[in-house]
């Protein structure tokens, strides 16, 4: 069996030993296997030939006069750690073999040795070698994919020890220090939302995966940047074959240019409804001018017309508020105006108001009335999302249905439910239901008008009062939606 499969590698060998016998018939065994070998007569020339050149494969005498093989080792560890270093002895001890080991000795080779011996022994090394080899061509292949990446890129290990980061990376976040190879990941960033999911990722248990994000926004340390940027991170979890979690891998992208073109579409919006907003009015003006037969008395299809073009201008109206109101959200505006909120009254009284619209339909309309905690909300805003909540409970129920309004505490938040009876919505539906523009429609649906606006609004000034929504539905039976918000 041949020492080396692969004919086209030679790999490169120092023989270091203060016996020339054994240096020799090292050399002359070796060559014939296809290395490249080169003898040392002591540690200390050895030494300088490892100084000038990297081997793959270094043999050394332990006990050599001056310079011994434990020293020899030591420096092979420090200056070519991916190269492989074999002990040839005649004092082979347990206590050698150990301290030998712990210096970085890959085997060992008792003097006297066979030829057999040798390459047996060498053979396992160059395979050590073309391993060695192969992982640092990965590491390499890696390290070069992933600094040019666009993106950047962080990678932790379960102690939160920086192990892999790319110049985007540096960038982004506005460092310029030191080297962060093994560094804390606080000597990187202290920014709570990217050290958070970190944190989230690493406290997984075993064989669980998560994508946790973030948005974030850089800043040179101790300054603000001249442009304000947007990032958003994710992490997920690296793990090993039994899925424990080894550490995390973070992607960070800069969200700068969809922020700023987010901010300029709402800005486009909210120019065009009030734009049209103005005219719209006044066509609903003059159409009722005309229906009230101010300027002349109109026939049974004249008003029919007339009806049905108020109507529909009178939805373009409800859209450009709608499409005002989602751009003052998306501005911030919707909570700069907050104040101590007891969220029964405005129950009470939303609920007085629409028994009249649920009369019609023969639906009855409750509130549990309970005592509530004071919160810190905008009213309006408040009175808009139950408003738009309540109506559509009324609009989406047949005839003869029931809608509920209930309101709880649970912790440190507020809960208010509205369910009705009504026509459900379809489970693959209701992902999308939040969504902008975004209605659920079926045969008993379709004919009811619409935005599609009112629940984003609802989600948007909900979440902008550090809540949450959510909905529970089933079709044919009903829907409940769910708003919960935290007590003052």
């Amino acid at each position: 069996m041949a020492l080396i499969e692969d004919q086209t590698y030679q790999p490169t060998i120092l023989v270091i030993d203060d016996e020339k016998r054994i240096r020799e018939g090292c050399y002359k065994i070796l060559i014939k296997e296809n290395c490249l070998v080169e003898m040392a007569e002591n540690g200390e020339s050895g030494l300088k030939m490892l100084a000038e050149k990297h081997y793959d494969i270094i043999l050394t005498d332990l006990m050599m006069p001056g310079i011994g093989g434990m020293e020899v080792l030591a420096k092979v560890r420090e200056q070519h750690p991916d190269s492989v270093s074999i002990v040839i002895t005649g004092f082979a001890t347990l206590e050698h073999s150990i301290e030998a080991m712990k210096k970085g000795a890959f085997d060992f080779i008792p003097k006297p040795f066979t030829p057999d011996h040798l390459r047996v022994v060498v053979s396992k090394a160059i395979q050590m070698t073309r391993t060695l080899q192969d992982i640092a061509t990965e590491r390499t292949r890696l390290k070069t994919i992933v600094n040019y990446l666009a993106g950047g890129v962080l990678v932790t290990d379960k102690s939160k020890n920086i192990i892999l980061y790319n110049p985007t990376l540096l960038k982004m976040l506005g460092y310029g220090g030191d080297t962060l190879d093994d560094q804390p990941l606080h000597a990187l960033t202290t920014d709570e939302k990217l050290t958070g999911i970190i944190d989230g990722i690493l406290e997984l248990n075993t064989g669980e995966f998560k994508v946790l994000s973030a948005e974030i926004e850089p800043h040179e340390r101790g300054e603000k940047p001249s442009n304000q940027s947007y990032l958003r991170a994710q992490a997920v979890p690296f793990q090993n074959r039994l899925g424990e979690i080894l550490g995390s891998v973070t992607i960070i992208d800069d969200i700068t240019h969809l922020k700023e073109l987010d901010e300029m579409k709402s800005a486009f919006v909210s120019m065009v409804s009030h734009e049209i907003r103005s005219p719209l009015s006044t066509v609903l003006s003059q159409i009722k001018i005309l229906m009230d037969g101010l300027a002349g008395e109109l026939g049974p299809k004249q008003a029919d017309i007339l009806g049905k073009i108020s109507r529909k201008v009178q939805g373009l109206v409800e859209l450009s508020n709608e499409l005002l109101d989602l751009s003052r959200i998306e501005a911030g505006l919707i909570v700069q105006d907050k104040q101590q909120v007891q969220l029964m009254d405005i129950l009470e009284s939303l609920v007085e108001f629409m028994q009249a619209r649920a009369k019609e339909k023969n639906i009855s309309l409750t509130l549990k009335k309970v005592n509530l905690p004071i919160i810190n909300a905008d009213t309006k805003s408040m009175e808009e999302v139950f408003n738009n909540l309540i109506t559509n409970a009324i609009i989406y129920t047949p005839e003869g249905g029931k809608v509920d309004v209930r309101g709880e505490v649970k912790g440190d938040f507020v809960n208010i439910s509205i369910s009705d009876t009504g026509y459900g919505i379809a489970p693959d539906e209701l992902p999308r239901i939040f969504d902008k523009f975004y209605r659920a429609k079926t045969e008993k649906t379709r004919s009811i008008v619409g935005t599609g606006l009112g629940l984003p609004i609802v989600k948007s000034i909900v979440e902008a009062h550090n809540g949450s929504v959510k909905v529970e539905s089933k079709e044919g039976v009903g829907s409940t939606f769910y708003v919960r918000l935290p007590i003052s």
